[in-house]
């Protein structure tokens, strides 16, 4: 029986949870202002009653407040101690911090103008199931957009690390054997579509440290994200030895860079 509702458990993470708290913030902003023009474009706008799945310690949520500042947020997760962490650090009267599973929220039916959910997806055992509670929840015309990426499609790291791509091959293999999907990316419109959701459409959402700073490649390069993966022999000694050249090449090699894609799929709720 699973105790969690996904694959992703802060209490367990290999880099601390105040470390974890910094990846999760580098993670959220190094693509927030192309994310947030992508969802305009899909039709937020502020005054809307919004629901964020997945809201995590609620960077994204914070943001959100910051755009969109007559909207009505509710902010749910799953995991008590993010959900504690959101409200402490943004606490607001126009948002609602709800703990609840994705899968069986207990909202309203027809409630939602737009569901934001951020690097969720990849975590969940059965996305199917997330996506029809959302198309409940969302009231006829609203919409959802999913945020979330696609390993088969990372991006890229230069200067070129050798063996890199199984690393990632590993990762994803991983994934999928606790029950998850990093290649989560190439199935969202069919997914969409399997929940009842019309006029869906699919961008990539490139993020390039040139642009947006070296912190969040930084942060998702960590080698202490993935010692414990080192330890329990999931990864081989070139692996890890490969992340930490990855990783040192970032932080100290004047002609090192990297770019990361995310995927960005929205779909309506029609009116019956």
């Amino acid at each position: 029986m699973k105790t969690s509702d996904s694959t992703y458990d802060f209490s367990k993470t290999s880099l601390g949870m105040e470390a974890e708290l910094n990846r999760l913030k580098a993670q959220a902003l190094m693509g927030w202002e192309k994310e947030c023009r992508y969802l305009q474009w899909y039709g937020l706008s502020d005054g809307m009653n919004v629901l964020e799945a997945g809201c995590g310690p609620g960077y994204v949520t914070e943001q959100l407040i910051k755009n969109f500042p007559n909207s009505e947020i509710t902010a749910l997760d799953f995991d008590s101690a993010l959900l504690q962490k959101a409200e402490e650090n943004h606490n607001s009267s126009k948002v609602k911090y709800i703990q609840a599973s994705i899968y069986d929220t207990k909202l309203p039916d027809d409630h939602y103008d737009f569901v934001i959910a951020r690097l969720l997806f990849l975590h969940l055992y059965d996305p199917l199931k997330a996506a029809l509670e959302i198309f409940r929840v969302l009231k006829p015309g609203g919409k959802v957009a999913i945020i979330d990426i696609d390993d088969g499609i990372f991006g890229v790291v230069e200067p070129t690390i050798e063996s890199f791509r199984s690393v990632l091959d590993k990762l994803i293999a991983m994934q999928r054997n606790a029950g998850g999907n990093r290649e989560i990316g190439r199935s969202l419109p069919r997914l969409l579509k399997q929940a009842g959701f019309s006029t869906i459409d699919m961008e990539a959402v490139s993020v390039h440290s040139d642009l947006v700073g070296l912190e969040g490649f930084q942060e998702q390069l960590n080698p202490n994200r993935f010692e414990q993966f080192y330890r329990l022999g999931i990864l081989s000694d070139q692996d890890f030895q490969n992340i930490v050249k990855a990783h040192d090449n970032l932080l100290h090699n004047p002609d090192s860079y990297a770019m990361m894609i995310f995927h960005i799929v929205c779909g309506t709720k029609s009116f019956q």
